[in-house]
């Protein structure tokens, strides 16, 4: 993959010109930040396009030492040039390739926090117990990357686990890791309850949404009904005695968000409007890449909440991405979440992959 000289050298003097303009005396304090961000986003590139200006050079110029056309040169010399030509070609298409993968266009959303939801499908309280059980797995890797998970709401099952979940997790490059996990999920195991040992297949269905800023998406009050009326439970001391739960229904869209779990009317409110908002915007991405139908095809997956992407096989302690027909026979330590990150890289890695493929050619 070829990356031209001019295009590297248009990298690297951006980056020095950002840099040299944020060292301005009369840089306002706006500008700094738009420079920092700008600064932030093209390093990485510099410095991966440095490294392959870097490569080409010492190629170049071992190519002539070893070609004997200097006056000095020996057989000694020679050689010497040749070994480490071996070696730079060894390492150029490396350095070209994570280039490349720098040079790719992101996705906006890869750097915001997402918005997780598991919801229990097929399988009555087998799936409940199981979205329990990836609700775990998604809390556990979490901790593992210094990610933040809040729960939003939850709707607890009484044999355990949830008929449905709400969490959203804070930290750098959640939507990025997390993307590629919605869709629905599969589990072949013996439940608790079958006295005949018969293995059961229960489903339960992933959504992870990139998190706005409230910038982001506008919502006017006149879009929206708001309905307050007095939440239900299963008893006991946490069941509110005032009307404080939540309906918000965003009129436009025919979007409907409930929120229920905090004692205070304002807090619920509060939830449900970051529901909503991670919700249309989510819609808005879902339109635009709908309209550029090629990239949207380079994906790992389309993003379809009802396309099933794994199996989590217990019988034979295996878990399989159908997507890119990666199959682990470590389940245990996937769903404690230890071995979630080599799916999730594997994911990621074969979308970098499709999208460098669909390039025709850089430069």
């Amino acid at each position: 993959m070829h990356i031209s000289a001019e295009r590297i050298a248009q990298i690297e003097a951006r980056r020095d010109e950002v840099q040299a303009s944020m060292t301005r005396a009369d840089l306002a304090p706006e500008e700094f930040v738009r420079l920092s961000k700008e600064y932030a986003e093209i390093e990485p590139v510099a410095r991966a396009a440095h490294e392959v200006r870097r490569l080409r050079q010492e190629l170049q110029a071992l190519e002539y030492m070893a070609g004997g056309d200097g006056a000095d040169a020996d057989a000694a010399m020679r050689e010497m040039a040749q070994e480490e030509m071996q070696l730079i070609k060894s390492q150029l298409p490396g350095a070209e390739r994570a280039l490349a993968l720098q040079l790719l266009p992101r996705d906006a959303a890869d750097a915001r926090p997402a918005m997780l939801e598991i919801r229990a499908g097929t399988g009555g309280d087998e799936a409940a117990l199981f979205a329990g059980d990836l609700f775990r797995m998604y809390q556990r890797y979490a901790d593992a990357q210094g990610w933040k998970m809040e729960m939003i709401s939850a709707n607890a099952a009484e044999v355990g686990g949830f008929k449905e979940v709400v969490a959203s997790i804070t930290g750098a490059g959640v939507f990025a890791k997390l993307k590629f996990e919605s869709g629905v999920h599969r589990v072949q195991r013996v439940p608790v309850t079958e006295s005949g040992g018969r293995i059961h297949t229960s489903a339960a269905t992933v959504a992870v949404l990139p998190e706005p800023e409230e910038v982001d998406v506008q919502i006017a009050d006149s879009d929206l009904k708001i309905d307050i009326y007095r939440a239900s439970g299963a008893g006991g001391q946490h069941v509110n005695t005032t009307d404080s739960a939540v309906r918000i229904t965003h009129l436009p869209s025919g979007i409907v968000v409930t929120q229920q779990d905090e004692r205070s009317q304002h807090k619920n409110k509060a939830k449900a409007m970051q529901v909503l908002r991670a919700r249309l915007y989510e819609a808005e991405r879902e339109r635009t890449q709908s309209e550029q139908a090629g990239a949207r095809k380079a994906m790992v997956g389309s993003g379809d909440r009802s396309e099933r992407i794994r199996t989590y096989n217990f019988p034979q302690g295996r878990v399989t991405d159908h997507r890119i027909n990666l199959t682990l026979h470590r389940l245990p330590e996937i769903l404690e979440g230890a071995g979630l990150a080599e799916i999730i890289d594997a994911l990621i890695a074969e979308d970098e992959a499709a999208r460098l493929a669909q390039l025709d050619g850089i430069g």
